[in-house]
């Protein structure tokens, strides 16, 4: 049992290795609340990313597009403010639509036209380049000085009091994360016990839920002697939190995954592959047009390079987290577990000085472990 399910688990062991190792290598930087913090934000509109895409390659697709969407469309948020005028209020909803708007013409070219996903996402990928390049071609930089907007990015929630130092507000909404989760696995245990399907030992589950608190509580406290939580990583917990109610308690995300299981035999089961590519890739744009105005508000500007690679740290971070090459494996609870193992590994080599040329290489041996493991997993599954 334990080996069915290391899959699960081993996310959550390599990230604790991780920080362990770099801890001890940075002599304790690595794990200060200002890193930790810069750690997370730092993280926040990759880890949007991956959660859209653990759904895409969960239906085996793929989307090549969304790093150069998420720059476009942080450009334009950034012309409507700026040379525009419009109010923030006015511009996010916007924006948020218009990415609905382009990952539906995605979906329309992969599930009405049938060109590969692969193929349309690329062709996308360069107009969305060449789109980034047109607007931004002026000034090159689109400056953004509405401070609303700005906090996304790099602002901090507000506290209600500070007891020893600590902000409150903070732990209180840690402490609310930590019920959450509990009470999600609970749930989700009884289900399946009451259905008869196979779980985990309670020695096991206790142990995960007790290891996953304790990192939870701790990443919490770490924060709460620092600034708190930022809005980046409140938006991307929200975000966490809504896909993973869809995606495990709803009819819609039963549907995705039998999508991704058995394309034919959902099909013959009445479920609709065309509207579940379109949702799954609507939802994509969706998130690539978060992604970008995190990233915009992070720098407050538009430049010519935003969404650079965004994809391919998303790819990975999807993989790492556990996602099935072969699709209908995934969640997108280990997505952002993924994305932050990945840029865990880019924190702390930065902070030992290890050169950018070997950073790739660490990268994507990580990367390649990852498939690996998924590779030979459902081979023994077999």
């Amino acid at each position: 049992m334990a080996k069915k399910n290391i899959r699960e688990y081993g996310m959550y062991i390599a990230l604790f290795v991780i920080v362990v190792v770099f801890s001890f290598l940075t002599d304790g930087l690595f794990i200060s609340s200002r890193n930790i913090s810069n750690l997370l934000d730092q993280t926040g509109y990759i880890a949007v990313l991956a959660v859209g895409m653990t759904l895409v390659i969960v239906i085996r697709h793929i989307d090549l597009s969304v790093g150069y969407a998420a720059g476009f469309m942080g450009a334009i948020a950034a012309i409507l403010m700026s040379d525009a005028g419009m109010s923030v209020y006015l511009t996010i909803p916007i924006i948020l639509v218009i990415g609905i708007f382009l990952g539906l013409v995605n979906g329309f070219l992969i599930a009405k036209i049938g060109i590969p996903s692969f193929v349309a996402s690329l062709a996308l990928y360069l107009v969305f380049r060449g789109a980034l390049l047109q607007v931004t071609e002026r000034t090159g930089t689109i400056l953004v000085e509405d401070e609303r907007f700005n906090a996304l990015g790099t602002g901090f929630i507000p506290d209600i009091a500070t007891v020893g130092g600590l902000h409150v507000l903070t732990l209180i909404l840690g402490a609310v994360f930590i019920l959450f989760f509990i009470y999600s696995d609970v749930s989700k245990r009884r289900n399946k016990l009451k259905y008869r399907f196979e779980v985990i030992s309670n020695t096991m589950f206790t142990i995960k839920l007790v290891f996953v608190s304790v990192i939870i509580a701790y990443i919490t406290w770490v924060l709460a002697g620092y600034k708190g939580f930022s809005w980046t990583m409140i938006i991307m917990l929200a975000v966490v939190a809504i896909y993973h109610f869809l995606t495990s308690s709803t009819v819609i995300g039963r549907h995705i995954y039998a999508v991704g299981s058995n394309p034919e035999a959902a099909k013959l089961s009445g479920i609709s592959v065309k509207k579940i590519t379109f949702i799954v890739f609507g939802s994509m744009g969706l998130l690539s047009a978060l992604s970008g105005i995190l990233y915009t508000a992070r720098l407050n500007s538009a430049t010519t390079t935003a969404g650079t690679l965004f994809e391919l740290d998303a790819i990975a971070a999807a993989y790492v987290g556990g996602v099935s090459a072969a699709g209908g494996v995934g969640k997108v609870t280990g997505s952002i577990i993924g994305a932050i193992v990945m840029m865990s590994l880019t924190n702390g080599m930065n902070l030992m000085g290890v050169g950018i040329s070997y950073q790739y290489m660490i990268r994507g041996a990580v990367l390649a472990a990852a498939v690996i493991f998924d590779v030979m997993t459902r081979r023994k599954r077999a």
